[in-house]
């Protein structure tokens, strides 16, 4: 499903627009975007509507946009929702390289933990990094993510095999801190 809107200081969490299409297609296309993705190969016009189209209709999905402004710059979302046991894995990706390293990563983390604990009623995320990826893990942290573990040599990332950073935030740690203001 798509999220409803989010309005942080700087950045708004908000459902897809068809027209987004193309934005990711231009990252995705872009080695240094998706170099710590699973994805390898960029996907056809259709693959994208399509996955959109999934994420719409999906219940163990939530997926949004983010916006500065009325820029599209990434997205994020809470994947593979288990409501029996109340957890879900995160992901983020910031598309629009001129906005990396400014902080809308870490506050789009905290607008979507917010809305996992508050809103879904979960107790549990989990995220998984590349380890090279030091700057989305420190983003984590900076939301309250723990490092829960580490997948030792576990993808192939620029031309070598790489551990993989295990996060996660519980509920009670969030409103702990956090969640509190």
């Amino acid at each position: 499903m798509y999220g409803p809107h989010l309005q942080g200081a700087r950045v708004t969490l908000a459902p897809p627009r068809p027209e987004y299409v193309d934005d990711y297609l231009r990252w995705f296309g872009d080695p240094l975007v998706t170099r710590y993705l699973t994805m390898r190969n960029p996907p056809s016009r259709q693959q994208e509507v399509e996955f959109l189209e999934r994420m719409a209709s999906n219940d163990s999905d939530v997926f949004w946009s983010i916006l500065l402004g009325e820029r599209h710059i990434g997205s994020i979302g809470i994947h593979g929702i288990d409501w029996r046991n109340r957890t879900a894995e995160t992901g983020i990706m910031i598309g629009e390289r001129d906005c990396w390293g400014q902080g809308y990563a870490t506050e789009a983390m905290r607008l979507r933990t917010r809305y996992a604990f508050e809103e879904l009623g979960l107790e549990t995320l989990t995220t998984r990094v590349f380890t090279p990826n030091e700057a989305s893990r420190r983003a984590l942290q900076r939301a309250g993510y723990q490092q829960a573990g580490v997948l030792r040599r576990h993808v192939y990332v620029e031309g070598d095999f790489r551990d993989v950073w295990l996060g996660e935030i519980l509920r009670t740690e969030w409103q702990a801190t956090a969640g509190a203001d």
